[in-house]
This record gives structure tokens, sequence and C-alpha cells, in this order.
């Protein structure tokens, strides 16, 4: 029985803790946190196969450009000397071509559609309960520029083989009575969920099972003999191990760089404010011209977005969270989110790629040392499918899917 430590509580995590436990090893999670907070908590749910175009794509490095000397637009990249940052820029600038789109696209798809199917066995398995709901997504758009824009997403959707929709504004209202649009493209391949409940509802169900939790311990170091890690050192104690795993996050490149890896990962933060009172919406959509997500969950509607890449910090931007809301009620006129859901705003740190894939696999050097790190804004929607990746790596057992897209030494 293979004794393998986890570092890292996210979904990744827990996921990878899930799928271990099942194949029979011995597990423990290490967090920095107490694994109630950060962006496995405040994202928006989605589990989402239509998301198979990268955010490194043509004309993403043009509008960002327009964009990151708004604090308030929906991509803001915060001037800063850091040579990680720029080296991370470089590659997110090459990476962004059509051809790394019709690359990336099948990848993405592929990781995404597992995921989605894992959540589903979860759900159908009855082992805990939480909510998965196959209502689709929405993509909303209110202007003639971004209805083509939508349009040529929907055909890159559609040639990966997923099933979209067209609804003009009539057929839109029927759906959604109080969204304001002139149109949308229905995803039915996509699912959501509540993200808060599904984590506390693995967390107690891993705890149950006989997976150890070691919270608010920072890693400090490894003892490494040769090309294995034979032990993690936190703020508190030394964990023997079999297997490692790195998994935390936006913290990923941190922790990987004691053993010197190198992970080409930036944090990007998003924003989410929840309304807990009737709002009337049952679709979850994203609002094109506003980028701006809006998911029905159990017993809130949440409100989300943005892309922040200024480091690591936990600073809420009001004017970042109040283009959140007034994009809200630019598509939902009778919707005012008010004061005291402004204030109640928080934040969560995405680790973000520059190719838009994240990084799956062993770390080079090491036979003992796997990462799971990297996925952006789909971290939620790949969760799943990367522990179970994870797992099969280390019992040796094959892939679920084509891994090679995802190898951390990849050319950017």
């Amino acid at each position: 029985m293979k004794n393998v430590v986890i570092i890292g509580g996210g979904i990744i995590g827990l996921s990878t803790a899930y799928y271990l436990k099942q194949a029979g090893c011995k597990v423990c999670i290490i967090d920095q946190s107490n694994i109630s907070a950060g962006a496995s908590f405040v994202n928006a749910g989605y589990i989402s196969p239509s998301h198979v175009i990268p955010l490194s794509s043509p004309g993403m490095v043009a509008s960002g450009i327009k964009m990151m000397f708004n604090s308030a637009s929906p991509f803001y990249l915060k001037p800063r000397l850091n040579l990680d940052l720029w080296r991370w820029a470089w590659a997110f600038n090459k990476s962004a071509t059509a051809k790394h789109v019709t690359y990336a696209a099948p990848i993405i798809r592929d990781l995404t559609i597992l995921s989605r199917e894992l959540y589903q066995a979860m759900k159908d398995q009855k082992i805990f309960d939480f909510q998965f709901e196959r209502k689709g997504l929405l993509m909303c758009y209110q202007t003639e520029k971004f209805a083509e824009k939508e349009a040529h997403m929907a055909a890159v959707a559609r040639a990966q083989g997923l099933e979209v929709k067209h609804f003009d504004k009539a057929e839109l209202l029927k759906m959604e009575p109080e969204l304001k649009a002139e149109g949308a493209y229905y995803y039915l391949c996509d699912a959501h969920s509540t993200p808060g409940e599904f984590m506390q509802s693995m967390h107690k169900y891993l705890k149950q099972n006989g997976v150890t939790f070691y919270t608010d311990e920072p890693v400090l170091d490894f003892n490494q003999v040769q090309n294995q890690v034979q032990s993690v050192t936190t703020t508190k104690q030394t964990l023997a191990c079999d297997e490692l795993v790195i998994a935390c996050g936006s913290w990923s490149p941190l922790v990987a760089k004691k053993l010197g890896v190198k992970l080409l990962i930036q944090a990007g933060k998003g924003y989410r404010i929840n309304v807990h009172r009737k709002t009337g919406i049952q679709y979850p959509a994203i609002l094109a011209e506003r980028n701006t997500a809006v998911s029905p969950m159990n017993g809130f509607t949440r409100f989300g977005g943005t892309m922040e890449l200024s480091g690591i910090n936990h600073k809420i931007n009001p004017l970042r969270v109040k283009a959140i809301a007034d994009a809200a009620q630019a598509f939902y006129p009778n919707l005012t989110i008010n004061k005291e859901e402004l204030a109640d705003a928080a934040c969560g740190l995405r680790p973000v790629s520059p190719d838009g894939l994240p990084f799956i696999g062993r770390a080079k050097h090491f036979n003992n040392v796997s990462i799971a790190a990297g996925h952006s804004m789909m971290g939620w929607s790949q969760g799943p499918a990367t522990g179970k990746l994870i797992s099969e790596i280390i019992c040796g057992q094959k892939c679920s899917i084509a891994i090679e897209g995802f190898r951390l030494e990849r050319r950017f």
C-alpha cells in the first residue's frame, strides 16, 4: 500500500485523494489553510466542456494590452518588475495562435468531459450529497460584435462534437424572462454545482474514509535522496512518503521550486458576489460583453468573474467587484446588488498556465513526485479528471485519456 502525501486541499487535491483512496493507497493532505476558502470555494461551479478555447488565443494579447491598465476591466495585469511574470507573459504571447487553439481544444474537451462524467458518477453513487445539474450554459450577448464572437466560439465547439443551439431574443425570453439580451448560444453539454457544498461534503467523506488532513501547516522543505522525495517537513512535523503530489494551486510554483522544479504559473484573481434572495434566474449564463458568470446555486445566485494577474494576494478591489455588479444589472435590469452583498464579496486565486493547459504528470528527475496544477479558470471543471489521472499515474494504471498535452516539460 503506497503512502501518498498530497500538498493542497482544493478541488484538485481532494479529487486526487478520493481516487487514490479508491485504489487502496494511504493518503494524507497537507494545506497551509483550513480548507474553507479560496478558488475552490468562490468559483462559478461550472463543469464546462463548452470552454474548449484556451485563454491564450488569437486576439487575447491585443485586447489584454488595452485592458491591462484599467483596474476595473475583465482582464487586468498589474505591471510590476517580476521576472517570472514576464517569462509567463512571453510564453502566453507565443501560445496565443490559431494553431495552438486547434491543438488544445480536443485536449481540453476530453479532460473536461471526463470530469463531468466523474462528477455524474459520484452523484449517481450517492456517496455524498451535492448539487449537480445538467442545465447547460447560456452564452449571452447584447451587441452585434459579440454575437459574431460567440458564433465563432460556437463553431469551434461544434467542430469538437459538442451540441450547441442558438436562441434569438424571443426564444431566450421564454427560457429566462429576467434576462436582457439579443440572443445566446446554449451549450447543452455543460453542468453546474455549488462549490462550497461539494467541497465540504467531499472533505467530510474523505475524513470518514481514512484520509488524514493536516491543516494550517505550510510546507517548509523536503528530504530528497537522489531522484526520490522521502519526506515532507511542515511547520509542525515531518511526514514520510512513498509518493508526493503537488496540487496547491497558485502556490504550486513556490512549493515545486523547493525541489528545483520550475512551473510557469501565475495567480489569476477572480471575484464572486452571492445574492441570497430570489433573483428569478434559472440557467447558468456568461454575459459576454462583461465576461461575467452567473450561477443559480443551492440557496443563492452567484455572480463572478474577472482575471486579475497581480501576484499572490487576497486584496479585494472594490472597482472590480462593482464591475461584476454592474454587469449583472445590465443583463438582469430588475436586479440590484445591494451594499451588503457587495461588502460580502470574496476572491480566489486561479493558477494560470501560459497556454491554457494544466500541468499533470511526473516531475522530471523524480520517480515519485507528481504535479497537478495550472488549470486556470477550469480547475472546478477539470478537478475530478485530474485527480483520476494522477491516481492512475501513481498506481501504474493506463490513463483514462491521453496525457501528453499536460506534460510539465512542454515548450512555450
